[in-house]
């Protein structure tokens, strides 16, 4: 009777395991995580990155755009704030992200409220959704309940989109990591807000037929804007000279980056590409309005594919841990 009663007991507790959700290190998030450990932890980042906001609104994008690389390489894990020789942060593409400043502020804060409680991966998606908002953009629900990882190396960063990434390269890229077209559509989407520097596209202007026949600019480009390029990057000019992504809605959170493309007027060759590819043009035009295609709202769904991209990679917590600061593992 008692083998038979403890047996149960066992097979008990192990349909409860598979079933209860783990602590930090289970795989997919949820809403509200830290409701009870931390209740005030969403609060404390998003006054945090209203407070650096308003002296600074150029950390909105740099903080959307450093969540997005996170994201990218091994997962949401937080790789990419670690100091270190040949760490993430270290890389090319992740030598012009800003807002550092910003996560490590909000995670002083996190540790004096709850300590080693809120992961700084947490700290990023929730910084980046609060950037959005502070744009003008939609509010989302934020999943919570993930580990900062122990690794962080420069060397995988090739996983990240480039900027003269080919349309197949750039489906690939996103294909690899469980996002679809629309997903890459939605997510470039994110270049409404922010800037990049003139070395990043010139050869767009002056260099684009690098084999001597025909036109030397990419004829792509929106004759119009193609001056309004020039006299913002001079060939031999400052390679570093930041421009706006968006031009005319730079800093408010809407699709008109994407009516900008449409009319030729898209900053960097991957973005343009959105619109003279057959697959990603269409979801442009349905974020457009255009007639006979099912609308998408933008905004909408720029929330639902943050939240997905926010899910990839998620460490167990055998490979994860709470970083007392966000630039150092424990």
């Amino acid at each position: 009777m008692y083998l038979k009663s403890s047996i149960l007991l066992m097979l008990l507790l192990l349909s409860l395991a598979t079933i209860l959700p783990s602590a930090q290190g289970k795989e997919v998030p949820r809403v509200g995580f830290y409701s009870r450990s931390c209740p005030r932890a969403e609060s404390i980042v998003k006054q945090t990155v209203q407070s650096h906001f308003k002296s600074d609104p150029t950390i909105a994008p740099g903080l959307l755009r450093m969540h997005f690389h996170d994201c990218f390489v091994q997962g949401c894990d937080g790789p990419v704030l670690l100091d270190g020789p040949s760490t993430e942060k270290t890389a090319g593409p992740n030598r012009g992200l800003r807002g550092w400043e910003v996560i490590d502020d909000a995670k002083t804060k996190l540790e004096a409220a709850c300590p080693g409680v809120v992961s700084c991966a947490d700290i990023l998606a929730l910084a980046a959704r609060d950037s959005v908002v502070l744009t003008k953009g939609i509010d989302w629900k934020v999943p919570t309940g993930r580990l900062d990882g122990r690794v962080s190396l420069a060397s995988e960063t090739s996983a990240l989109p480039g900027f003269r990434d080919s349309m197949k390269v750039q489906k690939d890229k996103f294909k690899n990591l469980g996002l679809n077209t629309q997903d890459l559509v939605t997510l470039v989407g994110g270049h409404t807000i922010g800037t990049t520097a003139c070395q990043l596209f010139s050869y767009r202007l002056y260099n684009f037929n690098t084999t001597g026949n025909g036109d030397a600019t990419d004829p792509t480009i929106s004759p119009s804007f193609l001056s309004q390029l020039k006299s913002l990057c001079p060939e031999n000019g400052d390679g570093a000279k930041r421009v706006d992504l968006d031009t005319g809605s730079e800093n408010r959170f809407d699709a008109t980056f994407f009516t900008n493309l449409k009319n030729g007027r898209g900053v960097l060759e991957s973005d343009q590409m959105l619109w003279t590819d057959a697959a990603t043009r269409s979801f442009i035009q349905r974020f457009l309005g255009v007639r006979g295609l099912r609308a998408l709202n933008f905004n909408a769904e720029f929330g639902r594919s943050m939240v997905k991209m926010s899910k990839i990679g998620l460490k167990p917590a055998a490979k994860g841990e709470i970083r007392r600061i966000c630039p150092a593992v424990n």
